[in-house]
């Protein structure tokens, strides 16, 4: 069984055939798929999934805090299921391709306090841009 099915089983969260679909699409390390993308490969293997129950389902999963959305640039929206490891993202400016980074370090000691003009900062997102190996070559 894949980490974000046992993840969703500890909640208790009822797994229909549908909801295990797009689960098992979306496991796995450096996913980063948009609605669409995880709509085709869960049809693949269940053709009668609707595009709506698979945005529902992703909604669902978001709310409970076991999918993250990823927004990295104006295109749509990314469902990215290694929302229990702290991470940045690593991202190609040509071909949209996300990677999961893990530098060293404590972005948060990195915002100096004046600099923070009062915020109580919980949470942070870094994004990293560059050109991924494939698309330098090309």
């Amino acid at each position: 069984m894949s980490d974000l099915l046992e993840r969703l089983r500890g909640r208790g969260w009822r797994m229909t055939a549908q909801r295990r679909v797009v689960a098992e699409v979306l496991d796995g390390d450096h996913v980063h798929l948009t609605a669409d993308e995880v709509h085709a490969r869960a049809v693949a293997r269940l053709p009668e999934i609707s595009r709506a129950t698979v945005y529902n389902t992703l909604g669902e999963m978001v709310m409970l805090g076991e999918v993250l959305e990823v927004s990295t640039d104006r295109r749509a929206k990314r469902y990215d299921p290694n929302a229990h490891r702290p991470h940045h993202h690593l991202v190609c400016a040509r071909c949209g391709t996300i990677r999961d980074v893990r530098p060293t370090g404590d972005p948060l000691a990195d915002l100096p306090d004046a600099e923070r003009f009062g915020f109580t900062v919980s949470d942070v997102e870094v994004t990293y841009r560059g050109t991924c190996p494939d698309c330098a070559s090309a």
